[in-house]
């Protein structure tokens, strides 16, 4: 990821049975983009104070699939500042990956986090100036 403005944001958390769209417990990629809104919406308040909107996504690269009970760490960085607008790069990383081959809890660390999605996209903070 490119070096980012402010202080990069990350969230982690473990994809659940209700996050599984399709056989096999395979997650739907737009869980990802529900994870980089998240992202994007802390980002907006550290840095406008107000949680602004996402207006589009450049880029979403969808690199690898995600199962119930993998963890996935998603991260955001605002790379540029307009008047209004906020460039920002996100990456989602698998962290500890399910191993449902071994038994139905079982479940191993990753010596190396695996990209799964990375994106790039615009938020918009509100007009703050005064009328």
């Amino acid at each position: 990821m490119t070096e980012g403005i402010l202080a990069p944001v990350v969230i982690r958390l473990r994809m659940s049975a209700s996050d599984a769209h399709y056989g096999g417990n395979l997650v739907d990629g737009a869980r990802m983009l529900a994870l980089f809104g998240d992202v994007a919406t802390e980002l907006l308040i550290r840095s406008d104070g107000d949680e602004g909107l996402f207006a589009s996504y450049d880029s979403v690269e969808f690199l690898a699939p995600v199962y119930a009970g993998d963890y996935i760490e998603a991260e955001g960085r605002i790379v540029r500042f307009g008047n209004r607008s906020r460039a920002m790069e996100f990456e989602a990383r698998k962290v500890i990956v399910a191993r449902p081959d071994l038994s139905p809890s079982a479940a191993q660390v990753l010596k190396e986090p695996l990209v799964v999605c990375r994106a790039r996209g615009t938020c918009v903070a509100p007009d703050r100036t005064p009328r």
